[in-house]
């Protein structure tokens, strides 16, 4: 678990690594996490020279973003060489995915590139029979990714715009993450010219605690990074309760009135929190 605070990701980026174009583009794209994708974007014939395109990528750098690769699972003929490939590469994450157990937690982040951190993906019945234990394991780990179409798929549940069937799971991976210190990512939103229900869906994540959302388009970055972002109204609410306790009359207060709101002192850090990551 990583103990330093983590840098915002309202906004995580699937492409290609396969793609060069698209590769170029996210250099310059406003989302807080570009991620190359060698596994779900890249077609087998394409795995080895998607992994070499992602290893230059890295090393020219000049990303915007914070940079992070999506490897191939370890059971596949591709994830341990995708590790070792990225060992040497100014790459800031490293996202596994249909991570199962504190074991694949283990061995991932025995090969990672010293530094790099790791995302575990949370996307099949047997992670979420394990989430407390792949939370807790030693190593990299500093975020969890839900993957909701795999893990519907396992689950074989029914579709649902409000994604009915999943909401005990979308909590849990919160709860897990939260009691662990660690970032946690709601699951992308396929439909990419439905803005009113990718609208929707960042605001369930949002309200359901995630700190960001995976994308498949750079249309979607915005909507992601205003849902998963501060409102004007909160800075300056933030602001008001950070004056407040500033006050010398709340010196050794534990709650106090508000433009009258009762505010405790867990409000105080929830509001300096909110300012420290403008």
């Amino acid at each position: 678990m990583n103990p330093q605070r983590p840098a915002r990701a309202r906004s995580v980026l699937y492409l290609p690594a396969s793609n060069a174009r698209a590769v170029e583009k996210a250099r310059g794209l406003s989302c807080d996490v570009a991620v190359l994708d060698l596994e779900d974007a890249v077609a087998p014939e394409m795995k080895i020279e998607a992994r070499a395109a992602a290893v230059a990528a890295a090393r020219e750098g000049g990303f915007g973003p914070r940079l992070a690769v999506r490897i191939n699972g370890l059971d596949t003929a591709w994830g341990a060489d995708d590790l070792e490939a990225l060992r040497d590469a100014p790459v800031d994450l490293i996202v596994a995915p249909k991570v199962e157990s504190a074991t694949m937690v283990h061995a991932l982040s025995r090969d990672l590139r010293p530094g790099a951190d790791l995302w575990a993906m949370i996307e099949t019945p047997r992670a979420l029979t394990d989430l407390r234990d792949i939370a807790e394991a030693d190593g990299a780990l500093s975020g969890l990714m839900l993957g909701v179409n795999d893990l519907a798929k396992d689950l074989k549940t029914g579709p649902a715009p409000d994604r009915e069937p999943l909401k005990p799971w979308l909590a849990a991976v919160v709860a897990h993450a939260r009691a662990n210190g660690l970032t946690v990512i709601d699951s992308v939103f396929n439909r990419i010219k439905d803005e009113a229900g990718f609208a929707a869906e960042c605001a369930q994540g949002r309200l359901y605690g995630f700190d960001g959302k995976s994308l498949i388009h750079p249309s979607q970055i915005e909507g992601a990074n205003a849902a998963f972002g501060a409102s004007a109204d909160d800075i300056t609410w933030a602001r008001k309760v950070v004056a407040a306790f500033a006050a010398p009359e709340a010196e050794g207060l534990g709650a106090i009135r508000v433009e009258g709101e009762m505010v405790e002192r867990l409000h105080l850090q929830q509001a300096q929190d909110l300012l420290a990551d403008l």
